[in-house]
């Protein structure tokens, strides 16, 4: 490994660090009381970790599988000991985690595609939709790639505003209309802008109203449907944004998202302003759509391709 790899991948460790600080502090405040003067994991320190998996938003079905297994190695052992408790923890969550067969990448990626890789993003307000579009902007072009973005939320005349400031911050055209204007129209013009200059990927936003799920996926499906003109295989990939300090909420999202529309990856969001950092953990395990995306902090390097391995590594590390 490179010195430059070896410096990037501390400052990562650090950030991810930095970022679950809140949930790690009261996980394990937690888990530490409910351990007090006991020797021995029984049903009534299960009962308790159950409790504090399901107060962490890991959500009820991942915390009963999690529950499950260990309750299965306890029975096979005659004494498990409460200070064996983390590692066994760590063990099931990671093994729990690595059936999904995602959340293997460490590097911003972009697949091969005939053409610009087109990214449509979704989600309601305030999850920090456009502040992921803008740091993905960052970290692709910081790859060498040639990024354009399309401000196809034109229902507000701030999401255009605040698309703008990111694309002047980080240096890549946006491709826009006046408010009001058809979002399928803006999308036909960002795709055929990025075909015209061969840029490589292309960041689609989208209007953040769960109106309902009809006029929802309506309008997706139009916005789909004209990019396919341009590009007959665009969205390549359809990323949901969640906010995880919402906890449950983000799961009701994800629920909602994707039955109106086909989601293929998700972004979680303002991990590090939040103890409901459990959250990617259960969304991982419950969802058949992957964690590509974690943001961990408001600088722009603070937005971390998921990596499972990563992330539990990091929320079990309590020295840090």
């Amino acid at each position: 490994m490179s010195l430059f790899k070896k410096l990037f991948s501390s400052e990562k460790k650090e950030s991810l660090d930095k970022g679950l600080e809140k949930t790690k502090t009261s996980f394990f405040n937690k888990l530490s009381k409910a351990v007090v003067g006991k020797s021995r994991v029984d049903d009534e320190v299960l009962d308790e970790l159950e409790e504090i998996l399901v107060t962490s938003d890991v959500g009820v079905e991942t915390t009963l599988k999690v529950i499950g297994r260990i309750e299965e190695r306890v029975s096979k052992d005659k004494y498990v000991g409460t200070d064996e408790l983390d590692r066994i923890l760590r063990e099931e969550i990671a093994g729990l985690l690595s059936e999904t067969h995602t959340g293997n990448a460490t590097e911003f990626e972009v697949p091969d595609a005939d053409g610009p890789y087109v990214i449509m993003v979704v989600g309601v307000n305030g999850v920090g939709k456009t502040t992921t579009i803008g740091k993905l902007a960052y970290q692709f072009q910081k790859q060498g790639k040639k990024v354009v973005l399309g401000a196809a939320d034109t229902f507000r005349a701030a999401a255009i505003d605040q698309l703008q400031i990111w694309a002047d911050r980080v240096g890549v055209p946006l491709i826009k209309q006046k408010m009001g204007s058809d979002p399928a129209s803006v999308a036909f013009d960002s795709l055929s802008a990025a075909v015209s200059q061969g840029a490589d990927v292309v960041l689609i936003d989208t209007a953040g109203r769960l109106h309902n799920k009809v006029n929802l996926m309506n309008e997706l499906t139009k916005i789909k449907r004209v990019m396919q003109k341009v590009i007959p295989d665009a969205p390549h990939d359809v990323l949901l944004v969640l906010d995880g300090s919402t906890g449950q909420n983000a799961f009701e999202q994800a629920r909602q998202f994707t039955k109106a529309t086909e989601v293929t990856s998700l972004a979680v969001t303002k991990l590090d302003g939040t103890a409901k950092g459990g959250v990617v953990i259960g969304i991982s395990d419950q969802f058949q759509v992957p964690v590509k995306y974690i943001g961990v902090g408001e600088g722009i390097e603070d937005l971390q391709v998921f990596n499972k391995f990563e992330f539990v590594d990091s929320f079990f590390n309590t020295k840090s």
